[in-house]
């Protein structure tokens, strides 16, 4: 059997989605894999099924599956996309505010454009429990042994776990040996997401993202949201920052405790196609 899908992308951010409104979603970790494989596949950071809510509060359920296959929580890149596809279905116009449910609970977004969206994060877990991180107190800073060298790192969920570490500039070969090292480190029970942030000025950030079940990506939307938070909390950013991926460009606003996080950017469509390695699968 033939799988439809729809090759979506937000600033580099690269997305399989499906639309499984009416057949529901039956692929195996194994096929997910497959079609992940940027050589004999169609290649993707995530795969995104679109199906029912779950809740009733909510319009549509979407789940999050990383190239590996693995399943993932959050997505900010992929729910922007999300939202562009049910644009382009017609099921969400221009102007209109919808409530989205995502493997981690109910998102908001605000279709600005057909090809611009506003999404409503929630608000950042600084937990350690929640996060999950191993650690006996809650703290701005953690001091991590990474490979024999000391890291200096914050933590915060963001719908998955994050560890953000700022750094003097982007271009360190130890970022390439750090990122990987981290996002399995034993301390985060379930992986982690790792950016490395570069403080340009209190609205301007610069990021690169080693993402779990993924390798390094041009752009991580939940990540951008992370180091803001991670610096925000600190006191060392405005409310409203942008953050400067390889893949493109992000706007952050968080108040601060006691408020949600709202991330806004672009979503493009880039092609559509038919798998036809799928079989029984439906």
């Amino acid at each position: 059997m033939t799988l439809r899908f729809t090759k979506m992308q937000g600033i580099g951010n690269d997305f399989v989605i499906i639309d499984a409104r009416r057949d529901g979603f039956g692929l195996r970790e194994a096929e997910i894999r497959a079609i992940a494989d940027r050589h004999n596949g169609v290649g993707f950071d995530q795969l995104i099924s679109i199906e029912p809510a779950r809740d009733p509060s909510c319009a549509f359920y979407y789940g999050l599956w990383n190239a590996d296959g693995s399943p993932a929580g959050q997505c900010g890149n992929g729910v922007r996309c999300v939202a562009a596809w049910l644009h382009r279905d017609g099921a969400l116009a221009i102007g209109e505010t919808v409530r989205l449910e995502s493997p981690s609970g109910p998102v908001t977004v605000r279709l600005l454009s057909a090809d611009r969206v506003t999404v409503d994060m929630g608000e950042p877990d600084f937990l350690p429990a929640n996060i999950p991180f191993r650690a006996d107190t809650q703290a701005d800073r953690y001091d991590i042994d990474v490979g024999g060298e000391m890291l200096e790192v914050g933590v915060v969920s963001m719908g998955n776990p994050h560890a953000v570490v700022v750094v003097p500039e982007l271009g360190s070969p130890a970022l390439f040996r750090h990122g990987p090292l981290l996002s399995t480190h034993e301390r985060f029970p379930k992986d982690a997401n790792t950016g490395f942030v570069q403080w340009l000025d209190r609205r301007h950030l610069s990021l690169r993202v080693h993402e779990r079940g993924v390798g390094w990506t041009l752009a991580c939307g939940t990540g951008a949201c992370a180091a803001m938070a991670v610096m925000r909390q600190r006191g060392e950013v405005d409310e409203s920052v942008q953050i400067e991926l390889p893949g493109g460009r992000l706007q952050i606003e968080w108040a601060g405790p006691g408020h949600t996080l709202w991330m806004t950017g672009p979503a493009a469509f880039v092609f559509e196609g038919e798998w036809l390695g799928i079989s029984g699968t439906h």
